[in-house]
């Protein structure tokens, strides 16, 4: 599998702000939650911070995005997408096996309700450490 990576630019904003919404939408409670603040938020965070995110391309295709970045003494993985219809294709793995790769723990959060991702996460060494509100973990390798 030839995966290539490149630094997102502005032109790949929307579309990971549509991924974030859509797993906002699909797994977040919705009703408890100021909707729109979240969604700007969301937004100002990764039109401020693309130049820190990268595509994924199999074979100049582009497949998805990741954000990947120092925290302190850590690394935090922000955000993480592969679109659906490439997704259990061993690409996600691929991916995530290469990030492990630093000596630094590394965290990231992750919706209670996204068993998947879990799962995922939990094949590469991912544990639970603690629950954030309701609806999200953190979890830590």
């Amino acid at each position: 599998m030839n995966l290539v990576y490149r630094v997102s630019t502005k032109s790949d904003i929307h579309k990971i702000y549509e991924l974030s919404r859509n797993l906002i939408d699909e797994y977040e409670d919705i009703q408890n939650i100021d909707y729109e603040k979240v969604l700007t938020w969301v937004y100002k965070k990764i039109e401020g911070n693309i130049h820190e995110y990268t595509s994924i391309y199999l074979d100049n295709t582009l497949v998805g995005y990741y954000h990947f970045y120092e925290d302190k003494d850590k690394m935090e993985l922000d955000d993480f997408y592969i679109f659906s219809e490439y997704q259990n294709k061993g690409i996600g793995s691929k991916v995530l096996s290469e990030l492990i790769q630093t000596e630094k723990t590394i965290y990231l959060y992750v919706f209670v309700k996204n068993v998947k991702a879990i799962r995922l996460y939990e094949r590469y060494g991912f544990k639970i450490c603690k629950r954030f509100n309701k609806n999200r973990y953190i979890m830590e390798r």
